[in-house]
């Protein structure tokens, strides 16, 4: 029981490592002046200017940052963005709101319900952090300069976060010198020349080549559980793309700006035992002409209410700022795993990515908080699928009756109702919803059953919808970008196997502790829906203890009752 003690402690589920209170000005070190200077070089182009964000075009936003006066969005969500960048919906274009009575997923519900728009709603705001970008780029001078549009720039990376445990290094720099890239950060004067202050670069060969592509499907069962392990999980594995399933074999796979949903697994982190669970996602976007997949948007839910060590917060992002932001990057870290289904027809990207704005509108507002247990990365993204109507099968919670166990030994060891809950909420959760990995296979799973007619269940119309649009279903392995931290692995399948990670005594636990986001007094809106904390002492509980003590007062009775007799 010593150990269920220490993972009662951890935040071990959706972790990214957290952070210090103290860097609050985490988002832009080096880019206060959002502006960058004007660009002489035709291969520096303005942040927006031909870019796509996810299902959106580019030119239907404005850039803006959270300081913003006129923008289309909730003031709590421009709260957390107050000196970065944003890509806001520009005027005219339709916004998608909330339902301040409403609970978050009875509005998707209820949203979802109504006839579609002619128009698709557009997300309140995109992360997007850097004023400039460059679409094609070579490293030289061992990474001190770019090359670009004929010409050639000094190139200096935004400082590391204060908080953050590791950097880019000389490691970094041979691993982006061996391809093209793709960078986004600013263009400045620096000692009486240019150079390009890079936030996020990106290599330009991770793409999905439809025409290269070779039929693989998973062996069953268990094969998405086996291609996240493969290698150790394959952080220094090579990038690998394998199609599980397709529509048509044999017909031409004409895939360009067809529509995408990406399920996105992250993996477990080298040097933080409590991030051995991963990171969960749901992606849009649509499919490049090159098989490119930079643009698409991460839909990423994070705890508003502490700090990131790495700078992250909780907000729909571009794919290539999701991964390999030089802060907040998750492939800096950790190997990343992602399922993509080629659609048809891109009314179910849209159904959920409609439905997720709404739900950040809500995020923002705190009309519901993260929980790691009841409302996590995973969570939270399953949710708003079942509310959308795709009812992936359930496992199951981890045990009861271990949960049982262990609410009462810690509750009575640390003299804490609130100690003994959370470990209750870890055991009783349903593993879809608790573990990232879980959520990843199960989704995916279903998701092959859905698309071959094998489901075996009355199907919603979402599912049928789903089932009906997809043309072709890809698994790719996304290795971790080497630096000076240490390598990651494959997150975790189940409790045991976390357990079975850490070291038994929890004092040689590697831990980076998180800091808390007070969230404003000023920003709480009075019409904002309020959460009830979970009772101290669960439902079963009571009613295990009610039994109890019911058994023993019959017993009594009965004694008193025969020496009556006697």
């Amino acid at each position: 029981m010593n150990r269920l003690h220490a993972i009662a402690l951890a935040a071990a589920l959706c972790a990214a490592g957290h952070g210090q209170a103290a860097d609050m000005a985490h988002a832009v070190p080096s880019q206060s002046t959002l502006s960058g200077a004007a660009p002489s070089n035709p291969g520096i182009k303005q942040a927006l200017d031909g870019e796509r964000f996810g299902l959106f075009p580019g030119e239907h936003f404005r850039a803006s940052t959270g300081k913003c006066g006129d923008c289309p969005t909730v003031r709590q969500g421009l709260w957390y963005f107050e000196d970065d960048l944003l890509a806001v919906p520009a005027a005219r274009q339709p916004v998608s709101g909330f339902s301040p009575t409403l609970q978050p997923m009875r509005d998707v519900r209820q949203w979802a319900a109504l006839p579609a728009a002619p128009a698709p709603d557009y997300p309140p705001l995109i992360w997007l952090g850097s004023p400039q970008r460059i679409d094609d780029a070579a490293l030289q001078a061992k990474g001190m300069q770019l090359s670009t549009g004929g010409s050639t720039f000094d190139l200096r990376l935004v400082p590391k976060l204060s908080t953050n445990q590791s950097y880019a290094n000389e490691r970094t720099t041979a691993f982006f010198e061996q391809r093209p890239l793709r960078l986004r950060g600013k263009l400045e004067q620096q000692d009486g020349k240019q150079a390009f202050v890079a936030r996020t670069i990106w290599p330009k060969d991770f793409i999905i080549d439809a025409a290269k592509l070779k039929a693989a499907p998973l062996a069953q069962p268990g094969g998405l559980a086996a291609f996240v392990r493969e290698a150790g999980g394959g952080a220094a594995a090579p990038y690998t793309t394998r199609l599980l399933w397709e529509r048509t074999p044999g017909k031409t796979r004409d895939w360009q700006d067809k529509a995408v949903i990406g399920i996105m697994l992250n993996g477990a982190q080298g040097d933080d035992d409590e991030a051995f669970g991963g990171h969960f996602a749901i992606a849009t976007g649509r499919y490049g002409a090159k098989g490119e997949f930079a643009d698409w948007t991460v839909n990423n839910f994070y705890n508003l209410d502490s700090v990131s060590e790495k700078g992250i917060i909780s907000a729909t992002v571009p794919m290539d700022n999701y991964l390999m932001d030089l802060n907040s990057g998750q492939q800096y870290y950790r190997p990343s795993y992602m399922l993509v289904a080629v659609m048809n027809k891109a009314r179910t990207a849209a159904a959920y990515q409609g439905a997720v704005q709404r739900i950040f509108n809500h995020f923002y507002r705190h009309d519901f908080t993260y929980q790691h247990a009841a409302a996590n990365c995973a969570g939270i993204s399953l949710d708003i699928f079942k509310a959308l109507g795709w009812q992936i099968p359930e496992r199951g919670p981890t045990s009861r009756l271990k949960a049982v166990a262990a609410y009462a030994y810690l509750s009575v060891k640390d003299g804490s109702l609130a100690s003994g809950r959370k470990i209750y909420d870890y055991l009783t959760e349903e593993q879809i919803r608790l573990y990232p990995a879980v959520a990843f296979e199960a989704a995916g799973d279903d998701l092959l059953r859905l698309a071959s007619g094998a489901s075996g269940r009355v199907l919603t119309p979402f599912e049928k919808e789903l089932g009906e649009d997809v043309e072709a279903i890809v698994v790719m392995r996304i290795p971790q970008v080497p630096s000076s931290r240490a390598m990651g692995s494959n997150p975790v399948f189940s409790f045991d196997e976390y357990l079975e990670r850490t070291p038994a005594d929890h004092s040689k636990w590697k831990i980076v502790p998180a800091g808390p986001r007070p969230f404003p007094a000023a920003l709480r809106d009075g019409a904002a829906l309020v959460q009830p904390a979970p009772p101290g002492v669960p439902l079963p509980i009571i009613g295990i203890l009610v039994a109890i003590v019911a058994a023993i007062g019959t017993l009594a009775w009965r004694r008193r009752s025969g020496k009556k007799s006697a």
